[in-house]
């Protein structure tokens, strides 16, 4: 057998692994398979036509070499030429494939989105809409791209917006990112407000300069919540300022000592996150604040993720009631005890993605170290499978082919690609969005924000003050 043949059978077959490979892990088998049938057609045609390269050479160097180079090198060319046109099958298959999965990309609330219907637009009427106050300056990119997720959400949610900052420094960036038109239609159709401001609290500021800027953006849209203007707030910008605010300006629950920031965590099942709290909201506990911490992850696991009997784990070092310290100790008596919920045990680290449980509880340092942690891992992963796939022409058709699931995967475990997390425990409905959130985790952390509010979180909430801690 020749080395065209062999050559050519180990480029069908490996075209065909690719192929057989997508259809079991791709939602979009009918037209990868198309492309990739074309692909392996034209491939074949490429492999007919090199070796038939051949043979003119083999044939035509017994008459007369040189012009069986001539021949030779013609055909040769024309072969390049279709291996070159199956590349860019490929390649087009890729962009197919990329634009058809990127609606489908992993959201940790994708089972509310479909449950609450939140797609419905223009027949909505005004009155069934939710007011959400949104910290316009709050971030490291405000206000443009927080205005800009803003607009697409009011687009695609039964929402209004009380976008708050500097109205000046609002409308300048709406102008230079090109969203003026869409700014005053909204306004007009009463489903945006702009609500004046001061300078928001710094990401390096203390909390406590809520106290002395009373105006400060933050602050404003938090009172927009506490006189029943709006029913949530959202804000990227200084989250302990947040908190400070929320306490400050709408009280905490009664019967809760401290409110937790508790965050969505991916899982093996998509449908399925885990609710991980506190992540940063009190790095010194006592026993009695991560019980809390558990009855308030309860309850939001229950209404917004509708999960019937959540399964509620402590994050702690081995799966024994007598391993971890003496909050880890005396925090699992409390719990062990605790009736009103479905107590699983200790969580180990290697557990919190399992899908093992529902809610996960620890204190605000070990929490905010397991985010910050789980915010590097999708890139981590993603650089080193980048470096592990097969250089030349092979490799760019297997990249092709792996693009759009490396970067579902990535953003699976970006939690900034989530949206926010939900303050729990004070009196009102805050969601607190990352530091670097852009237009999509904008929208995101409006739909979460959106989803508590119509599963009515607070009226529950509320009935914690019944219980005895």
């Amino acid at each position: 057998m020749g080395k065209e043949t062999i050559h050519k059978i180990n480029k069908s077959r490996a075209i065909r692994r690719l192929v057989i490979w997508y259809k079991r892990n791709s939602a979009v088998t009918s037209i990868v398979d198309t492309a990739a049938s074309s692909a392996v057609t034209a491939s074949n045609v490429a492999g007919n036509v090199v070796s038939g390269a051949g043979s003119v050479v083999s044939t035509a160097s017994n008459v007369a070499s040189n012009v069986a180079g001539n021949v030779a090198g013609n055909v040769v060319s024309s072969a390049e030429s279709v291996v070159n046109t199956a590349s860019s099958v490929v390649s087009n298959a890729s962009s197919l494939a990329k634009n058809t999965l990127q609606p489908l990309v992993f959201d940790p609330l994708k089972r509310l989105q479909n449950n609450d219907n939140l797609l419905v637009k223009e027949e909505d009427s005004q009155s069934n809409r939710v007011w959400i106050a949104v910290d316009g300056m709050g971030g490291d990119y405000a206000p443009g791209p927080i205005l800009e997720g803003c607009l697409e959400a009011i687009s695609r949610f039964p929402i209004n917006i009380k976008f708050v900052g500097k109205i000046e420094k609002v409308k300048n960036a709406a102008k230079k990112i090109g969203l003026v038109e869409s700014l005053e239609k909204e306004i007009e159709n009463n489903r945006l407000e702009l609500v004046d401001s001061e300078d928001p609290i710094g990401m390096n500021e203390e909390a406590t300069a809520v106290r002395k800027r009373k105006n400060a953006s933050i602050n404003v849209a938090m009172n927009l919540v506490r006189n029943n203007e709006a029913q949530a707030v959202y804000s990227a910008g200084n989250s302990g300022a947040m908190m400070a605010s929320a306490i400050f300006r709408i009280g905490r629950l009664k019967g809760i000592d401290r409110p937790a920031i508790g965050a969505l965590f991916p899982t093996r099942d998509q449908t399925r996150p885990v609710l991980v709290l506190d992540v940063g909201a009190n790095t010194d506990c006592k026993p009695s604040y991560l019980h809390q911490f558990a009855l308030l992850g309860n309850i939001y696991a229950k209404d917004v993720l509708q999960v019937k009997k959540p399964r509620i784990g402590l994050l702690n070092i081995g799966e024994e009631e007598c391993k971890g310290n003496d909050l880890s100790l005396k925090t699992f008596e409390l719990l062990s005890n605790e009736k009103s919920f479905n107590f699983g045990g200790n969580c180990e680290g290697r557990d919190v993605l399992s899908g093992n449980f529902d809610v996960v509880v620890c204190d605000g340092f070990t929490g905010n170290i397991l985010l910050k942690f789980l915010e590097s891992v999708g890139g981590v992963l993603l650089d080193i499978l980048r470096s592990e796939l097969p250089r030349g022409r092979r490799g760019k058709v297997g990249s092709a082919f792996l693009k759009s699931n490396l970067l579902r995967i990535k953003k699976r475990l970006d939690h900034a690609e989530h949206g926010g997390a939900l303050l729990l425990g004070v009196n009102g409905i805050c969601v607190i969005g990352h530091g670097s959130s852009k237009s999509l985790s904008v929208v995101s952390a409006l739909r979460l924000a959106h989803s508590a509010v119509s599963h009515n979180v607070m009226e529950n909430l509320n009935q914690l003050q019944k219980l005895k801690f």
